[in-house]
Protein backbone atom coordinates (compact mmCIF):
# COMPACT_ATOMS: atom_id res chain seq x y z
CA UNK A 1 0.00 0.00 0.00
CA UNK A 2 1.32 3.53 -0.76
CA UNK A 3 -0.73 6.87 -0.35
CA UNK A 4 -0.60 9.31 -3.11
CA UNK A 5 0.75 12.65 -2.17
CA UNK A 6 -2.03 15.12 -0.63
CA UNK A 7 0.00 17.17 1.66
CA UNK A 8 -0.48 21.03 2.16
CA UNK A 9 2.25 23.16 3.43
CA UNK A 10 0.31 23.81 6.77
CA UNK A 11 -1.28 21.91 9.28
CA UNK A 12 -0.89 19.17 12.06
CA UNK A 13 1.84 16.64 12.17
CA UNK A 14 1.28 12.64 12.31
CA UNK A 15 3.37 11.39 15.23
CA UNK A 16 4.02 7.11 16.46
CA UNK A 17 4.44 5.67 19.76
CA UNK A 18 6.56 2.34 18.63
CA UNK A 19 6.06 0.01 21.51
CA UNK A 20 7.10 -3.75 21.60
CA UNK A 21 3.39 -4.71 21.46
CA UNK A 22 1.06 -1.45 20.46
CA UNK A 23 2.00 1.36 17.76
CA UNK A 24 0.19 4.71 19.10
CA UNK A 25 -0.29 7.33 16.73
CA UNK A 26 -1.68 10.84 17.10
CA UNK A 27 -2.27 14.01 15.15
CA UNK A 28 -0.51 17.24 16.75
CA UNK A 29 -1.54 21.02 16.34
CA UNK A 30 1.68 23.04 15.96
CA UNK A 31 1.20 24.02 19.58
CA UNK A 32 1.43 20.96 21.03
CA UNK A 33 -1.81 19.83 21.48
CA UNK A 34 -3.41 16.23 20.47
CA UNK A 35 -6.52 16.70 18.23
CA UNK A 36 -6.96 12.87 17.03
CA UNK A 37 -5.37 9.31 17.90
CA UNK A 38 -5.70 5.82 16.90
CA UNK A 39 -3.67 2.64 18.45
CA UNK A 40 -3.44 -1.22 16.73
CA UNK A 41 -1.37 -4.03 17.81
CA UNK A 42 2.01 -4.06 16.13
CA UNK A 43 2.88 -7.97 16.76
CA UNK A 44 4.95 -9.62 13.90
CA UNK A 45 7.60 -8.38 11.32
CA UNK A 46 9.27 -5.54 10.44
CA UNK A 47 6.83 -5.81 7.53
CA UNK A 48 3.85 -5.73 8.81
CA UNK A 49 4.93 -2.99 11.62
CA UNK A 50 5.92 -0.35 8.55
CA UNK A 51 2.19 -1.96 6.97
CA UNK A 52 0.78 -0.97 10.11
CA UNK A 53 2.42 2.64 10.32
CA UNK A 54 1.68 3.21 6.74
CA UNK A 55 -2.11 1.84 7.23
CA UNK A 56 -2.70 4.29 10.09
CA UNK A 57 -1.21 7.38 8.84
CA UNK A 58 -3.84 6.69 5.85
CA UNK A 59 -6.69 6.03 8.29
CA UNK A 60 -5.49 9.55 10.16
CA UNK A 61 -5.18 11.38 6.81
CA UNK A 62 -8.75 10.96 5.94
CA UNK A 63 -9.56 13.60 8.63
CA UNK A 64 -6.61 15.08 8.65
CA UNK A 65 -5.33 15.74 4.70
CA UNK A 66 -3.32 18.79 5.63
CA UNK A 67 -0.63 16.81 7.78
CA UNK A 68 2.54 18.18 7.17
CA UNK A 69 5.24 15.51 8.29
CA UNK A 70 5.19 12.11 9.91
CA UNK A 71 7.47 11.50 13.28
CA UNK A 72 8.43 8.65 14.93
CA UNK A 73 9.12 7.60 18.48
CA UNK A 74 10.92 4.92 18.53
CA UNK A 75 12.73 2.78 21.58
CA UNK A 76 15.77 1.74 19.86
CA UNK A 77 19.28 2.35 18.82
CA UNK A 78 19.44 4.53 15.57
CA UNK A 79 22.38 5.88 13.28
CA UNK A 80 23.58 9.52 13.89
CA UNK A 81 21.49 10.45 11.03
CA UNK A 82 18.30 9.42 12.80
CA UNK A 83 16.75 7.45 9.91
CA UNK A 84 18.57 3.66 10.26
CA UNK A 85 17.06 1.73 13.25
CA UNK A 86 20.34 -0.13 14.13
CA UNK A 87 18.75 -2.09 16.95
CA UNK A 88 15.93 -2.24 19.25
CA UNK A 89 15.45 -4.69 21.79
CA UNK A 90 11.54 -4.94 21.58
CA UNK A 91 10.92 -4.60 18.22
CA UNK A 92 11.60 -6.24 14.53
CA UNK A 93 14.15 -3.36 12.99
CA UNK A 94 17.63 -4.66 12.73
CA UNK A 95 20.08 -2.22 10.79
CA UNK A 96 17.28 -1.03 8.69
CA UNK A 97 16.99 2.28 7.15
CA UNK A 98 12.88 3.01 8.10
CA UNK A 99 13.32 6.47 6.70
CA UNK A 100 13.53 5.52 3.34
CA UNK A 101 10.87 2.83 3.47
CA UNK A 102 8.51 4.57 4.74
CA UNK A 103 9.22 7.57 2.72
CA UNK A 104 8.79 5.63 -0.40
CA UNK A 105 5.52 4.76 0.95
CA UNK A 106 3.97 8.21 2.75
CA UNK A 107 3.40 11.34 0.69
CA UNK A 108 4.42 13.53 3.30
CA UNK A 109 8.18 13.53 5.01
CA UNK A 110 9.09 10.97 7.23
CA UNK A 111 11.56 11.24 10.35
CA UNK A 112 12.76 9.00 13.58
CA UNK A 113 13.82 10.01 17.14
CA UNK A 114 14.70 7.67 19.89
CA UNK A 115 11.57 7.83 22.40
CA UNK A 116 13.13 9.36 25.71
CA UNK A 117 14.79 11.98 23.31
CA UNK A 118 11.12 12.61 21.71
CA UNK A 119 9.73 12.57 25.58
CA UNK A 120 12.66 15.19 26.43
CA UNK A 121 11.59 17.44 23.73
CA UNK A 122 8.18 17.48 24.38
CA UNK A 123 8.60 18.54 27.58
CA UNK A 124 11.14 21.10 26.71
CA UNK A 125 9.22 22.64 24.24
CA UNK A 126 5.55 22.31 26.02
CA UNK A 127 6.04 21.08 29.62
CA UNK A 128 8.01 20.76 32.77
CA UNK A 129 11.47 21.91 31.47
CA UNK A 130 10.23 24.91 29.36
CA UNK A 131 12.64 27.35 29.59
CA UNK A 132 15.49 25.48 31.01
CA UNK A 133 19.42 24.94 29.30
CA UNK A 134 21.02 22.16 31.45
CA UNK A 135 18.90 19.34 32.05
CA UNK A 136 18.00 15.42 32.09
CA UNK A 137 14.88 13.69 31.72
CA UNK A 138 15.15 10.49 33.72
CA UNK A 139 12.10 8.45 32.71
CA UNK A 140 11.28 5.30 34.85
CA UNK A 141 9.15 2.81 33.38
CA UNK A 142 9.45 -1.02 32.32
CA UNK A 143 13.28 -0.17 32.34
CA UNK A 144 14.93 3.44 32.25
CA UNK A 145 15.05 6.17 29.82
CA UNK A 146 17.36 8.98 29.42
CA UNK A 147 17.64 12.18 27.62
CA UNK A 148 20.03 15.01 28.29
CA UNK A 149 19.57 18.63 26.27
CA UNK A 150 21.85 21.67 26.85
CA UNK A 151 20.90 25.18 25.17
CA UNK A 152 17.92 23.71 23.56
CA UNK A 153 20.01 20.55 21.39
CA UNK A 154 19.35 17.32 22.06
CA UNK A 155 22.80 15.18 23.33
CA UNK A 156 23.10 12.28 21.41
CA UNK A 157 27.05 11.35 22.32
CA UNK A 158 29.31 10.21 18.90
CA UNK A 159 27.07 7.41 17.40
CA UNK A 160 23.83 8.41 18.62
CA UNK A 161 23.40 6.25 21.69
CA UNK A 162 23.51 8.54 24.59
CA UNK A 163 22.41 8.58 27.18
CA UNK A 164 22.08 5.18 28.76
CA UNK A 165 21.44 5.97 32.68
CA UNK A 166 19.64 2.65 32.84
CA UNK A 167 22.75 0.25 31.84
CA UNK A 168 25.20 1.85 34.40
CA UNK A 169 26.35 -0.76 36.50
CA UNK A 170 25.65 -0.42 39.99
CA UNK A 171 25.69 -4.17 41.52
CA UNK A 172 28.37 -5.76 40.02
CA UNK A 173 27.31 -9.24 39.54
CA UNK A 174 23.95 -8.61 40.71
CA UNK A 175 20.40 -8.97 38.74
CA UNK A 176 20.63 -10.22 35.58
CA UNK A 177 19.30 -7.35 32.89
CA UNK A 178 17.84 -8.18 29.60
CA UNK A 179 20.86 -5.66 27.99
CA UNK A 180 23.43 -8.99 28.74
CA UNK A 181 24.94 -7.52 31.66
CA UNK A 182 24.26 -8.15 35.77
CA UNK A 183 23.54 -5.63 38.18
CA UNK A 184 22.24 -2.16 35.98
CA UNK A 185 20.72 0.43 37.43
CA UNK A 186 17.34 -0.47 36.03
CA UNK A 187 17.14 -3.52 37.68
CA UNK A 188 16.70 -1.86 40.59
CA UNK A 189 15.34 1.23 39.61
CA UNK A 190 11.92 0.78 37.41
CA UNK A 191 8.73 -0.50 37.05
CA UNK A 192 10.06 -4.11 37.06
CA UNK A 193 12.83 -3.53 39.07
CA UNK A 194 10.01 -2.67 41.99
CA UNK A 195 8.19 -5.72 41.79
CA UNK A 196 11.43 -7.85 41.75
CA UNK A 197 12.54 -6.42 44.75
CA UNK A 198 9.19 -7.09 46.41
CA UNK A 199 9.08 -10.95 45.37
CA UNK A 200 12.82 -11.10 47.38
CA UNK A 201 11.46 -9.26 50.15
CA UNK A 202 8.53 -11.83 49.68
CA UNK A 203 10.66 -14.81 50.15
CA UNK A 204 12.14 -13.70 53.67
CA UNK A 205 8.84 -14.83 55.29
CA UNK A 206 8.77 -11.18 57.24
CA UNK A 207 5.85 -10.00 55.01
CA UNK A 208 2.59 -11.83 54.88
CA UNK A 209 -1.41 -11.08 52.76
CA UNK A 210 -2.12 -10.74 49.33
CA UNK A 211 0.82 -8.96 47.96
CA UNK A 212 3.11 -11.13 49.74
CA UNK A 213 1.53 -14.44 47.99
CA UNK A 214 1.24 -12.82 44.58
CA UNK A 215 4.95 -11.91 45.05
CA UNK A 216 5.95 -15.61 45.74
CA UNK A 217 3.53 -16.73 43.24
CA UNK A 218 5.31 -14.80 40.70
CA UNK A 219 2.07 -12.85 39.48
CA UNK A 220 2.82 -9.00 41.10
CA UNK A 221 3.21 -6.39 39.08
CA UNK A 222 5.61 -2.59 39.87
CA UNK A 223 1.51 -1.66 39.32
CA UNK A 224 0.58 -3.81 42.40
CA UNK A 225 3.14 -3.06 44.48
CA UNK A 226 2.70 0.92 43.81
CA UNK A 227 -0.77 0.43 44.40
CA UNK A 228 -0.96 -1.52 47.43
CA UNK A 229 2.03 1.06 49.07
CA UNK A 230 -1.08 3.19 48.99
CA UNK A 231 -2.92 1.37 51.23
CA UNK A 232 0.08 0.57 53.73
CA UNK A 233 0.71 -2.54 53.26
CA UNK A 234 3.89 -2.92 55.08
CA UNK A 235 5.71 -4.90 52.12
CA UNK A 236 4.87 -2.73 49.24
CA UNK A 237 6.41 0.03 51.52
CA UNK A 238 9.72 -1.64 52.14
CA UNK A 239 9.71 -2.15 48.46
CA UNK A 240 8.95 1.42 47.42
CA UNK A 241 11.19 2.80 50.08
CA UNK A 242 14.01 0.61 48.39
CA UNK A 243 13.20 2.09 45.08
CA UNK A 244 13.06 5.65 46.30
CA UNK A 245 16.89 4.95 47.40
CA UNK A 246 18.16 3.96 44.56
CA UNK A 247 16.42 6.42 42.67
CA UNK A 248 18.09 9.13 44.66
CA UNK A 249 21.69 7.54 44.36
CA UNK A 250 20.98 7.94 40.78
CA UNK A 251 19.85 11.43 40.40
CA UNK A 252 23.06 11.93 42.17
CA UNK A 253 24.86 9.79 39.94
CA UNK A 254 23.18 12.36 36.89
CA UNK A 255 24.14 15.22 38.58
CA UNK A 256 28.08 14.29 39.37
CA UNK A 257 28.13 13.54 35.80
CA UNK A 258 26.11 16.58 33.73
CA UNK A 259 25.24 18.98 36.72
CA UNK A 260 22.05 20.17 35.30
CA UNK A 261 19.91 22.80 36.61
CA UNK A 262 16.79 20.28 36.00
CA UNK A 263 15.45 16.52 36.08
CA UNK A 264 12.28 15.65 34.93
CA UNK A 265 11.13 12.81 36.00
CA UNK A 266 9.31 10.67 33.08
CA UNK A 267 7.41 7.60 32.77
CA UNK A 268 4.73 5.39 33.78
CA UNK A 269 6.67 5.18 37.09
CA UNK A 270 6.30 9.09 37.77
CA UNK A 271 2.51 8.88 38.08
CA UNK A 272 2.96 7.22 41.24
CA UNK A 273 5.54 10.07 42.22
CA UNK A 274 3.84 11.40 45.41
CA UNK A 275 4.53 7.70 46.73
CA UNK A 276 8.45 8.07 46.72
CA UNK A 277 10.14 11.43 45.47
CA UNK A 278 10.41 12.98 48.85
CA UNK A 279 12.12 9.97 49.95
CA UNK A 280 14.58 9.91 46.80
CA UNK A 281 14.95 13.75 47.08
CA UNK A 282 16.31 13.56 50.24
CA UNK A 283 18.88 10.95 49.61
CA UNK A 284 19.78 12.65 46.11
CA UNK A 285 20.88 15.40 48.35
CA UNK A 286 22.61 13.41 50.74
CA UNK A 287 24.37 11.67 47.85
CA UNK A 288 25.71 13.56 45.30
CA UNK A 289 29.14 15.16 45.50
CA UNK A 290 29.37 18.25 47.83
CA UNK A 291 27.20 17.57 49.27
CA UNK A 292 26.09 20.65 51.14
CA UNK A 293 28.38 23.06 49.54
CA UNK A 294 26.75 23.16 45.71
CA UNK A 295 23.11 23.93 44.13
CA UNK A 296 21.23 21.02 43.89
CA UNK A 297 18.75 20.28 40.79
CA UNK A 298 14.96 20.90 40.75
CA UNK A 299 13.59 17.66 40.53
CA UNK A 300 10.12 17.84 38.53
CA UNK A 301 7.81 15.06 37.51
CA UNK A 302 6.92 15.66 33.67
CA UNK A 303 3.93 16.97 32.77
CA UNK A 304 2.62 15.43 29.34
CA UNK A 305 2.06 12.27 30.74
CA UNK A 306 1.81 8.93 27.84
CA UNK A 307 1.70 11.71 25.39
CA UNK A 308 5.10 13.24 25.61
CA UNK A 309 7.05 11.29 23.04
CA UNK A 310 4.67 11.80 19.99
CA UNK A 311 4.40 15.15 20.62
CA UNK A 312 8.01 15.90 20.98
CA UNK A 313 8.35 13.60 17.69
CA UNK A 314 5.49 15.70 15.75
CA UNK A 315 7.48 19.06 16.84
CA UNK A 316 10.74 17.30 15.52
CA UNK A 317 9.05 16.07 12.45
CA UNK A 318 7.97 19.34 11.66
CA UNK A 319 11.15 21.04 12.35
CA UNK A 320 12.57 19.07 9.49
CA UNK A 321 9.75 19.26 7.36
CA UNK A 322 9.88 23.21 7.22
CA UNK A 323 13.80 23.49 7.15
CA UNK A 324 13.68 24.84 10.68
CA UNK A 325 16.80 25.60 12.60
CA UNK A 326 16.71 23.00 14.90
CA UNK A 327 19.30 21.06 17.77
CA UNK A 328 19.93 18.64 14.83
CA UNK A 329 22.39 21.73 13.16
Amino acid sequence: MTIPPRATPEGPTISFDIGGTHLRAAVVTADGAVIDRVQKSSNGTAEALEDGIVEMTAELLVDHPDAVAVGLAVAGFLDSERRVVRFAPHLPWRDADVAARLGERLPIPVSLEHDANSAAWGEYRFGAARGARDWVLFALGTGIGGAMMSGGKIFRGAYGTAPEFGHLTVVPGGRPCSCGKRGCLERYCSGTALAATARELATTGRFHGPLAESCIDGTATGSDVMLAAQTGDPLAEAAVGDFADWLGRALALVSDLFDPELIVIGGGVAQAADQYLDRARAVFAREITGAGHRPLARIEVARLGADAGMIGAADLARAEAEGKVSDRE
